[in-house]
């Protein structure tokens, strides 16, 4: 089905078309990440990889037709620990147990509260300016970090709590800490010239997930329904006040999903329990949204996006390398569309195709399929 409406142009990101944000890791720099960690080169050999690796990406995700492109995280072991130990006040630590998914668990490695929590001197700032440095003009530079909800999450796993409360005897105490000091780095960002920053959130899709899992009847059920509530609120409180008070043309955007670690997930159960606060009071521009499996459920809570927001579909899979059909993509945005109008609609991957320096189970030439196919279909459908 093509389309004869006329759209609107995007000029910030979301584009039409788009992606998360990570990508799979070349050899040379899976390599030197190799070395480094054996000890054989050193922090500068290593640096001097990935700037070249990022180099070169930035070129292909602008040959490929992105207008907003990233680092591909290859400066970063995980998509959000790495992010965390930046702050001032948290630690690396290692655990006994990694993250459980579907079918594999992951590194065993975490990030744990050691003193007052600070974004000062965050070393993504330059990370992010080397980025601008080199992209060609016309061309914007999105920076994705995890979202604050993400790192109250990590710092309250029951291996991390103990160490937490040494610190901040409440969770409004940390609550405040840690939105301070992302908005710290927020607006350190923003003056170094960033203007996308893409908040990524897994908290909710697991809220969904767990929720799903736990629906029992009688007290266990009404227990579930208060610790849904007081998470949703604890995330929705975090997340907006890092996020208030800032530059009117710095554009906030969030991805949710269910874990993407080595092509598999975490977590199943569709966007209705977390709806509402997230679609309607989370105080940002637009939502990327898992959508490549039935684990995300149908469109339906979509009716609850603000009239305001942007709603990009994370359609196509980044968790294996076989092409969607073409149609069946054309129609669920249309499906979508019920729920949201198609002026508000863009499309993606799911998720990143690399959360973790594993990366997914496909092959480069692969990714950038998917991510043509994602161009394709959105000139279609939007005139992109």
């Amino acid at each position: 089905m093509t389309t004869t409406a006329v759209f609107t142009k995007q000029t910030t990101s979301p584009f039409r078309y788009d992606t998360v944000g990570s990508f799979l890791r070349p050899q040379a720099l899976k390599t030197a990440r190799a070395q480094f960690a054996q000890g054989t080169i050193t922090a500068k050999q290593l640096t001097a990889v990935e700037d070249q690796a990022i180099v070169t990406l930035i070129k292909q995700q602008e040959a490929a037709g992105l207008k907003a492109v990233t680092d591909g995280e290859f400066r970063r072991s995980w998509w959000h620990l790495d992010f965390f130990w930046g702050l001032q006040g948290i630690t690396k630590k290692t655990l006994d147990q990694g993250y459980v998914f579907h079918d594999e668990e992951t590194r065993a490695e975490s990030a744990t509260v050691t003193g007052k929590l600070s974004g000062a001197n965050h070393p993504f700032v330059d990370h992010f300016k080397f980025v601008q440095a080199h992209v060609s003009a016309g061309i914007q530079v999105k920076q994705t970090l995890p979202a604050p909800a993400q790192c109250l999450a990590e710092l309250q796993r029951p291996e991390n709590i103990a160490a937490l409360r040494r610190v901040y005897a409440t969770d409004e105490a940390v609550v405040a800490d840690l939105a301070a000091a992302y908005h710290q780095v927020l607006l350190a960002l923003y003056a170094a010239g960033a203007r996308t920053i893409q908040l990524d959130d897994c908290t909710w899709g697991m809220l969904a997930g767990n929720h799903a899992k736990g629906a029992e009847t009688g007290a266990v059920s009404k227990r579930n329904d208060a610790v849904l509530t007081e998470n949703k609120q604890l995330y929705l409180t975090v997340n907006n006040a890092a996020i208030q008070d800032l530059p009117a043309d710095l554009t906030i955007n969030t991805h949710i999903c269910r874990g993407n670690y080595h092509s598999t997930w975490a977590s199943a159960g569709g966007y209705d329990t977390v709806a509402d606060p997230l679609f309607n009071h989370e105080n940002v521009h637009a939502y990327y949204l898992e959508y490549d499996s039935d684990r995300a459920g149908g469109f339906e809570p979509l009716q609850l996006v603000s009239a305001d927001k942007l709603v990009v579909l994370g359609l196509i899979t980044s968790k294996s390398g076989e092409l969607e059909a073409r149609q069946t993509i054309i129609d669920r945005i249309h499906e979508a569309a019920k729920y949201v109008p198609l002026e508000r609609l863009c499309l993606s991957t799911q998720c990143g195709f690399a959360s973790t320096e594993e990366g997914n189970v496909l092959t480069e030439a692969q990714q950038w399929a998917k991510i043509a196919l994602v161009k394709s279909i959105a000139t279609e459908v939007w005139g992109a």
